[in-house]
Order: C-alpha cells, then sequence, then structure tokens
C-alpha cells in the first residue's frame, strides 16, 4: 500500500474506492513467474476482473469461470487461445458460446459436461482440447471412477480432444505439507491413468491455492517463504508433465488498496466507534473471523495521537464490524482510512446490493498513464427495484 500514490490522486480518490495498483501487480506476478521458471502462468480473473484490463506478460493463459466471465474477456479482447473455459455449471448455450470464441481449453467437471461438451462439438463440427477435472471429495470435479471410465473409452467422445487433467483443492494453504500432498496425490493419479489406460497427458493444470498474508507481518516474507517452497515442487512435477500453474489470490492480493472515510465516530460504553461509508458490503479478508484480526490499515495525513477503535460499515446489521479494535491515529470525521493487500476477491465478493448502497469506484494505476476510473460510483437501488409490477 502506497499512500503517496493516493495523495498523487487524491483528487479523483474520493470514497469508498478501490485502488489497483497495476505495477504492483505486474511485479507480483513477474517475481512469481521467475520463481516457476519455465513452468506458464495461468491467472484466476475470478479474483479479480478489473486486472483484465492491464494484463502482465508473463500470464500465459486466464482462467474463466462462467459465461459473464467469458463475457468480460470478450470485452477486453482476450485473445481466445489464452483461455482456460472452467466452472461447475455449464449448459449447451455456455458450451457452444465458449466454443465458437475457440477457447484454448475447455475443462470438464462431470460426466454431464462430457455430454454437453461432446454433442456442442459435434454440432459445430469442431473438436476442443479438452481436461478432466479431478475431484479431491468436494463438489468439484469428477471422481476418480469417472476419469477412469471417460479414459477407458475415450472412443466415445470423437467431439472431444481429451488432453490431460485438472486439480484445485482450495485456497490459503499455510502449510507446506498439505501442498506437498495435494501434488502428490495429483501427480500419483495421473501416474495411475497412464500406467493402467496408456494415455499421456500432453496438459495438466494446477492450483496450489497458497496462503496470501492478510493479517500478519512481515506480509512480503512470509508469502516468499511459501512460494519458494511451492515452486521447487512444482518444478520436480514439470519435469513429468506440461504443467501449467493457475493462481488468483496470490497474484493480486498485493495490489489492492481500499478506500473508506469516517462518517461518524462515536463512543458507547467506552467503546470507540467509527462509522465508515464502507464495510462488509465492500471489504472483505478471506480469514477474517468475527472481524478479531487487523489487516493493513493506514490512515491519510494521521495525527500523532493515537487512539482504540472499532470500525464499522454502514450498514443495519451488527455484523458490519470491519475490525473489532485496532490501535489508530486519532480520527476526525471525514478522515481517511486506506486498507491494504485487498487486491484478490474482495471487490467483488462483498455483498454490494444489501441496503441498496453506492457500489465503489474502481481506479487502476500505473506510473505509465497515471490514474483511470474504470468503473465510476454505481447505485444499486435500481437493482433492488421491482419492475414493470
Amino acid at each position: 500500500m502506497n499512500t503517496k500514490i493516493i495523495e498523487s490522486i487524491k483528487d479523483i480518490a474520493q470514497t469508498p474506492s478501490f485502488i489497483f495498483d497495476i505495477d504492483e501487480f505486474h511485479s507480483q506476478a513477474i517475481i512469481i513467474k521467475n520463481r516457476l521458471g519455465n513452468i506458464p502462468l495461468c491467472f484466476s480473473i475470478k479474483a479479480n476482473p478489473f486486472l483484465l484490463a492491464d494484463l502482465p506478460e508473463c500470464v500465459s493463459k486466464v482462467e474463466v469461470c462462467s459465461p459473464g466471465e467469458l463475457s468480460i474477456c470478450k470485452t477486453k479482447k482476450i485473445p481466445p487461445e489464452m483461455i482456460i473455459y472452467s466452472g461447475v455449471n455449464k449448459g449447451y448455450d455456455d458450451v457452444e458460446e465458449a466454443l465458437r470464441y475457440n477457447v484454448g481449453i475447455i475443462t470438464a467437471e462431470s460426466l454431464q459436461h462430457i455430454r454437453i461438451i461432446n454433442e456442442t462439438a459435434m454440432k459445430l463440427d469442431m473438436k476442443p482440447d479438452t481436461i478432466l477435472r479431478l475431484s479431491n471429495g468436494n463438489q468439484f470435479g469428477m471422481d476418480k471412477s469417472d476419469i477412469e471410465s471417460i479414459i477407458s473409452d475415450i472412443s466415445k467422445y470423437p467431439g472431444l480432444n481429451i488432453i490431460g487433467f485438472h486439480y484445485y483443492t482450495g485456497t490459503q494453504k499455510k502449510k507446506q505439507s498439505v501442498i506437498e500432498n495435494d501434488i502428490d496425490a495429483f501427480e500419483s493419479f495421473i501416474d495411475h491413468i497412464g500406467e493402467k489406460y496408456g494415455f499421456r497427458a500432453s496438459h495438466v493444470e494446477y492450483g496450489p491455492g497458497m496462503a496470501a498474508e492478510y493479517f500478519n507481518a512481515p506480509y512480503e516474507e512470509k508469502d516468499n517463504e511459501i512460494l519458494t517452497f511451492t515452486c521447487e515442487r512444482l518444478k520436480k512435477f514439470a519435469e513429468k508433465y506440461n504443467l501449467t500453474v493457475e493462481m488468483g489470490r496470490f497474484i493480486a492480493s498485493s495490489c489492492g488498496t481500499y478506500l473508506t472515510s469516517a462518517a461518524d465516530i462515536k463512543s458507547t460504553g467506552g467503546t470507540n466507534y467509527v462509522i465508515c461509508d464502507g464495510g462488509m458490503n465492500h471489504l472483505k479478508y478471506y480469514g477474517q473471523t468475527m472481524a478479531m484480526q487487523i489487516p493493513p490499515i493506514e490512515v491519510l495525513n494521521p495525527k500523532k495521537t493515537t487512539e482504540s477503535y472499532t470500525l464499522c460499515g454502514s450498514l443495519c446489521t451488527t455484523a458490519d464490524i470491519i475490525v473489532r479494535k485496532v490501535e489508530l491515529p486519532e480520527l476526525n470525521i471525514g478522515d481517511i482510512l486506506c486498507f491494504g493487500r485487498c487486491g484478490a476477491y474482495t471487490v467483488t465478493e462483498g455483498i454490494g446490493l444489501f441496503l441498496s448502497r453506492t457500489l465503489p469506484r474502481i481506479i487502476l494505476y500505473s506510473e505509465r498513464y497515471g490514474a483511470k476510473i474504470v468503473r465510476d460510483f454505481k447505485e444499486t437501488s435500481s437493482i433492488n427495484t421491482a419492475e414493470d409490477f
């Protein structure tokens, strides 16, 4: 979080707003890619679709998980060959749209997906590169037995060019042993398929789900520790299979700052409450349970004296507490609080429609072109209004 940048663009950095530092986004992607070496890097755009406006050159693929995300890719003119079209809910229309756009790879997460993709491809006289997603026991992907049934009778699907597998088991993995076991299990399954059916995977997509640090400084040092271990293990994996590594949160987290103003300050029962013009409808940190943990927070133009505060949002619910207890420079109404490391997910994960409050302004910043408003404040009241009743 660079408050000098925020100060330099304060004429447009009104609250509530998100500022995404494109230079930081590129820098983090380059750091990761340098650690990966020759392994291609895929950016999962669900982490932050606004960053598609300026993708780093070191990103080879983008993962798309819905028709809406595909539409965003079309709008931003993302080359179709870069797209890996994933997602658990694919219908015939969705698949046809993706195939007509010539997406590079499409994933199958169920036997139903296999049927839909196969039938649609044959209808369009196409044979798309397809990867089969392996489940680790949740709603995503297929059971091992389903994948084996497909591979064992692959001729049943003449519309598909099945090239490999996809595996992702979750996010914010802090323990190296969890990632190690994850990769071991995936590698063992691919080995088994090759030995039993003679199927050689030419594309393997894996999302390690490394933990991006939100609450405990030094943030970069902790991120670097898990990155170093994971990349070394991934390089060994890539010696056997043509691996693409998919990340979202870990690439994007550090590039985002959320700005909100102190709209009201009051003391009740010995607690200093700050009512902010944004809250849980905009800002969400993974793992922030009961608002007990403290993310990186800075105050613009801070005073030397400090106070203890409970930071709350503008929603009429007791759940709208951003941080329950934090020591900050003494605040006045109108002061701007800057929340760091919120470049991933929070911009789209918040319950933005609750109470029909305004959606934040979105600003992209780079030294190359300065600051650009890429989405202005949006009122949600029209979305929450019954039409033609």
